[in-house]
């Protein structure tokens, strides 16, 4: 090799990367194991329809809620929308193959509804659909890797939005009855874990409170929008969604279940919230606020009404179960799916003073932070609101074990944005933090399951970089990095260390988060 000046730059940029790999290999965050776990835990990737698929109009499809709500400019974050998204519609059997290479037990993916059926129960099965989705099963099957599919993952045909209103109106209910029976009926032989809905809690207030996801209706003080009422919509509803499950359960039971020996259950956004301070009123705040977060979506579910914190400040505001209605919707889940990303801080606002938005009834007088004391509750991450908090994990699964008497439970997502990059590729595969952290996460879960909790299988969110909603393309989650403009697909460090842990591998270099005292609300 002839050595120039021009080299050095070259020679000093690789110098600098063997001396990080050496000190990586020396700087270990926990050293969790694929062995930690139960023989029988399942390890996955999970992913969605809309934030995947592309092919909004192909085949048969039709307009959905989120290919509208991104026509509109300022909803998405520099104009995204989903319409090609990462092509998995052309590109399935290559992501398949992805999903084998590493090593996974099982896949969790989202059938669109507007593909199965374009115009609700206002038209016919479209086949390519069906088909579509056939192929996806049988790939999955013949390797080995079992299917968790979601019924419903916020995407809905926009006709039953402009028809009668969608999720406000009772008849939304019927549509999902018709849409899940759809499913079973074609796809129940092989999939033996069933998902009704995804974040129905978060849905409904991304939707109806704060209207950040379609239709985007609120009221003062959550914002400025044409139509809708932030104090009541969610409330409405979460209890269509909680009886479009509790029928669609029953009939599952009932004409289904025998047959085809599947599952059925549902999944929360499960943030975890600790007490701002050592005071009552704090730990009385942090209490509440879980009920009106998670037991709102699961006390129905399992003892069939809301929770009685919530009758206690919304009185007859909260919609009321009839007798037939609280038989059918009781005990009717097998399984919680928990989508845990943060944990944050609860304040008392029923005695002291607090924002607008959380000075409310529907909030359960509680406020919510980030920061104790000038101190960030742990590192930041792509997400303003959501920080490496990795006790959260544990925390949130035994609040569900003591509430819910150990039922079976799915880390159904779990993952990591990166902060905002400068648009280096480089950076982005290299991607340390997002090992470490689950490598974090994951001691937390399995020390949990060593203390008794029932948790079954986690799901690292995302199998490649996708659409985040109203984030569009800039946030960035996926094991494998996606360029935009020609959609390969190339994997990051992540994917080679998750392939590694489900062979019991270890040896992965990282580098180590620091939680909470590095990090100031400044910083």
């Amino acid at each position: 090799m002839i050595f120039c000046k021009s080299m050095v730059p070259y020679i000093y940029s690789k110098l600098q990367w063997v001396l990080l790999c050496c000190f990586l290999f020396l700087v270990h965050g926990e050293n969790i194991k694929r062995s930690d776990f139960p023989d029988e835990f399942l390890f996955g990737v999970a992913t969605s329809a809309y934030q995947i698929e592309g092919a909004y109009l192909e085949d048969g499809k039709s307009l959905n809620n989120w290919d509208v709500f991104s026509l509109s400019p300022g909803n998405i974050q520099n104009g995204d929308d989903g319409y090609v998204a990462e092509d998995h519609y052309h590109q399935y059997l290559k992501d398949i193959e992805i999903i084998q290479s590493l090593g996974v037990d099982a896949y969790r993916f989202s059938m669109s509804w507007s593909r199965i059926l374009p115009r609700g129960r206002f038209g016919e099965v479209n086949p390519d659909g069906i088909l579509f989705y056939n192929k996806i099963l049988d790939e999955l099957i013949l390797r080995g890797i079992k299917p968790f599919v979601t019924i419903y993952h916020f995407d809905f045909p926009q006709e039953l939005q402009d028809r009668y209103g969608s999720w406000l109106n009772p008849l939304m209910q019927e549509d999902y009855v018709h849409y899940a029976e759809t499913c079973f009926k074609n796809f129940g032989d092989r999939v033996k874990h069933w998902i009704t809905i995804n974040e129905p809690n978060l849905f409904s207030q991304m939707a109806y409170q704060i209207a950040k996801y379609p239709p985007a209706r609120c009221s003062q003080p959550f914002g400025d929008c044409p139509a809708g009422n932030s104090d009541i919509e969610p409330l409405i509803v979460m209890h269509n969604m909680l009886l479009a499950h509790g029928k669609t359960v029953n009939l599952y039971r009932r004409y289904y279940q025998h047959e085809q020996s599947g599952s059925l259950g549902i999944v929360l956004d499960c943030q975890m919230y600790e007490p701002l301070t050592d005071n009552v009123l704090d730990q009385e705040a942090a209490k509440r606020i879980m009920a009106f977060y998670i037991a709102w979506a699961l006390d129905p579910l399992t003892f069939g009404d809301y929770p009685s914190e919530m009758r206690q400040y919304l009185g007859n505001q909260l919609p009321q179960f009839s007798s037939d209605e609280r038989k059918f919707i009781r005990n009717s889940i097998d399984f919680i799916g928990v989508n845990h990303y943060a944990t944050s801080y609860a304040k008392d606002c029923v005695h002291s003073s607090c924002s607008a938005t959380a000075n409310r009834s529907i909030k359960g007088f509680v406020d919510t932070s980030t920061e104790r004391d000038g101190v960030q509750i742990g590192e930041p991450t792509g997400i303003g609101s959501l920080r490496v908090v990795s006790r959260g994990i544990g925390e949130m699964v035994e609040y569900l074990k003591t509430r819910y008497d150990n039922m079976p439970m799915f880390i159904t997502e779990n993952g990591y944005s990166d902060p905002q990059l400068e648009g280096e590729v480089e950076d982005a595969i290299q991607d340390f933090k997002r090992i470490e952290f689950h490598k974090m996460y994951m001691s937390s879960l399995a020390q949990a399951i060593r203390d008794g909790a029932n948790v079954k299988g986690y799901f690292l969110w995302t199998l490649m970089d996708d659409f985040e909603w109203i984030h569009g393309y800039s946030i960035k989650f996926g094991l494998y990095y996606i360029d935009r403009q020609t959609l390969e697909r190339t994997p990051k460090l992540s994917a080679k260390w998750y392939q590694d842990f489900l062979k019991n591998n270890t040896q992965t270099p990282t580098i180590r988060i620091t939680e909470s005292v590095q990090y100031t609300a400044n910083s």
